[in-house]
């Protein structure tokens, strides 16, 4: 009888042991406090009833604050310029400010601890998901959450037309062409329309005609050459001919809305969006929504692949070590596979994308989709510190084809205006 009760008592305590739990040792870092400054997201959500047992296993004392995405870049800018070795680790999103905060010299160079620390793998966060956070040869953040463009399409319309679902541009511009049906208030196609907003998803239809926002060997501005020009003739004619009213004025919101509301037929966006529109309590078409793949252009379906948020450490921080211990415990394996598995944030590690526990929480059609757009471009807009004039000058090209003006004298006008800003970046 003794032992059956000894052999009951340790499969609790295993089943209680968190499985999160950093590494037995001598907490070498006891009695230091990190401060954390975070964002207002799902996976801070995630992350944050865990934080007493990190404290309690590493002797480490956590100062935890959180921001929208606009207030946590001020923080951000405002401690970082007066000089505040206050912070040790902050959420860091790279294609919005990664260039400027690289370039003031912020980042800690986190490559080194990663490499250094054989258990934690650095080799199974996918290689895009790398490169979007290195910057000048710093590795700026540990990737937290990616995404890439998809196509979001009404399963019940193409089947009742008859239509597959498109694999290719040219079937996507045909299928948006035979569902489309303004007279009865059903639209073949919507995306997004506003100018800046915009760049970021026609980038995966430029990158499938082949090509680029400029030459990275030599600075040279690309937004006036064949592939561009083909690629906004696809993406503008599809809402020009085939979009809802307003087009102009559309953000994922606004798309998101119409497509609830069951007027439009086929959609590409963001795979993080997907609970907008697969989940039944955010949304009224979600038993008949599926999800495939960017369809290909003439250079094959290149989707951009992107690392949303980071993590990293402040270069000034005098705990970095102490920095560095927590993070590993945020972005392990078994952690990853927890956020994405249970709490359905897209990560970055490929081991957790092979393990049926973490893409539990996702619908199979969409995690097939995202599984197959993994290792696309790492960036969906110029990597510029003058990210948002860049933005706002390629847009303008899109909405004037969308208009039904001249955008190849458009092109040629913001290719100058695009070279300007490159001169004054250009290493």
């Amino acid at each position: 009888m003794k032992k059956k009760i000894l052999y009951i008592t340790l499969i609790a305590i295993f089943i209680l042991t968190p499985v999160f739990s950093v590494a037995a040792q001598d907490q070498p870092y006891k009695g230091t406090t990190i401060r954390l400054v975070l964002a207002n997201h799902a996976w801070t959500d995630a992350i944050v009833p865990f934080l007493p047992d990190f404290e309690a296993e590493t002797g480490i004392k956590i100062e935890f604050e959180a921001y929208g995405e606009e207030q946590l870049n001020q923080k951000l800018n405002t401690e970082f310029v007066a000089g505040n070795a206050g912070i040790d680790v902050f959420m860091t999103r790279p294609l919005q400010e990664g260039s400027h905060m690289e370039l003031n010299g912020w980042y800690e160079d986190i490559r080194p601890y990663a490499e250094a620390d054989a258990e934690y793998d650095l080799a199974d966060f996918t290689e895009s998901s790398r490169s979007a956070v290195t910057f000048n040869d710093v590795m700026t953040a540990i990737p937290l959450v990616t995404e890439q463009e998809i196509l979001y399409y009404r399963k019940d319309i193409l089947e009742e037309k008859g239509i597959a679902v498109p694999t290719t541009l040219d079937e996507l511009y045909a299928a948006a062409e035979t569902l489309n049906d303004p007279a009865n208030n059903f639209y073949g196609f919507v995306a997004r329309g506003q100018r800046s907003p915009l760049v970021t998803q026609f980038s995966s239809f430029l990158y499938s005609y082949g090509g680029d926002w400029f030459d990275k060997d030599t600075w040279t501005a690309t937004v006036n050459t064949p592939e561009f020009l083909d690629a906004v003739a696809m993406y503008s004619g599809l809402l020009k001919d085939f979009g809802p009213p307003g087009v102009l004025n559309m953000h994922w919101a606004q798309c998101i809305g119409v497509f609830n509301a069951k007027q439009v037929a086929l959609y590409t966006d963001a795979s993080s969006l997907y609970p907008n529109l697969l989940d039944p309590t955010k949304s009224d078409v979600a038993a008949v929504t599926g999800v495939a793949k960017f369809p290909a252009g003439p250079e094959g379906s290149v989707m951009y692949d992107i690392t949303a948020w980071g993590l990293a450490i402040y270069k000034d921080s005098p705990n970095k070590e102490a920095a560095w211990e927590f993070i590993r415990w945020a972005t392990n394996k078994e952690m990853t596979t927890f956020i994405q598995g249970e709490k359905a944030q897209q990560c970055a590690r490929t081991s957790v994308w092979n393990d049926p526990a973490g893409v539990a929480a996702f619908p199979a059609d969409w995690a097939q989709a995202v599984a197959e757009s993994v290792g696309g471009r790492s960036y969906d807009r110029p990597l510029l510190t003058a990210v948002t004039e860049a933005r706002d000058i390629i847009g303008g090209v899109v909405v004037t084809a969308i208009e039904g003006g001249d955008y190849i004298s458009a092109a040629n006008a913001a290719n100058e205006q695009f070279q300007q800003l490159l001169d004054m970046e250009k290493p």
